[in-house]
């Protein structure tokens, strides 16, 4: 079972369910914000794209103090899977599961548009259908989604393999011309230093049909299904 979190502004959250149920065929439910705890055999955790209580203050800055996010934290500290998209991963910054915070584009517009990223690190949960170097083609579409974290913690997180996506050009090549919002070091996803928390500003979710622009979303969510049922069966 997989729970689909809704904070009150979430505009993703049936488009992410829609993706989990009738393409990859697995079965997720949306959970409201208001609740207390995740529902009974929750395998992961998936926090949408959106605009939670209208970004005021930050973006995600209120929505990490909803009820619904103790039982988040308690299950990404026990081991279980997290993913946050665009919203999702703001709110995973504030929250502390993952490092740094998204800033506001270096433009100060609202960007939408499909992009190129490079994936970095295929060991995780998260990547395992991809391998490293592998370009994919994610929608972008947001307002605050320059990551930034501090030099030192860059570094260490470059040792450690938590920088998950880059974006990059339709070569491979990662350059300040392939950044559509002025993140640091051209990041788009990161993993925290256990490796079972994932956040990125590109929707995999809305590109998991051909016919809608793209599958390959396929890669990242299709990674936490066999991610999910590679534990099923070490627990069997």
């Amino acid at each position: 079972m997989f729970a689909v979190l809704q904070f009150p502004g979430s505009n993703d959250d049936r488009d992410m369910l829609f993706a989990l149920k009738s393409v990859l065929g697995v079965p997720a439910r949306l959970v409201w914000h208001k609740e207390t705890e995740l529902p009974p055999n929750t395998q992961g955790v998936l926090l949408p794209g959106g605009f939670s209580y209208g970004d005021y203050l930050r973006p995600g800055a209120m929505a990490r103090f909803s009820p619904i996010m103790a039982a988040v934290l308690r299950f990404a500290e026990a081991g279980g899977l997290v993913l946050g998209t665009c919203n999702g991963f703001q709110i995973l910054c504030e929250a502390g599961l993952l490092p740094g915070a998204l800033r506001p584009n270096r433009t100060l517009q609202f960007i939408c548009e499909r992009v190129w990223v490079r994936v970095e690190n295929a060991r995780t949960p998260f990547t395992s259908r991809a391998r490293a170097g592998q370009l994919l083609r994610l929608p972008i579409k947001h307002g605050d989604g320059a990551y930034f974290v501090a030099a030192d913690e860059l570094a260490r997180m470059q040792e450690r393999g938590q920088i998950v996506l880059r974006y990059a050009d339709a070569s491979g090549a990662v350059s300040e011309a392939a950044n559509p919002n002025g993140a640091i070091a051209n990041i788009a996803g990161i993993v925290n230093e256990a490796g079972n928390v994932f956040g990125l500003m590109p929707h995999p979710e809305h590109a998991v049909e051909p016919l809608l622009g793209g599958g390959d979303g396929r890669a990242i969510l299709g990674s936490l299904l066999d991610a999910v049922r590679q534990r099923a069966e070490v627990r069997a």
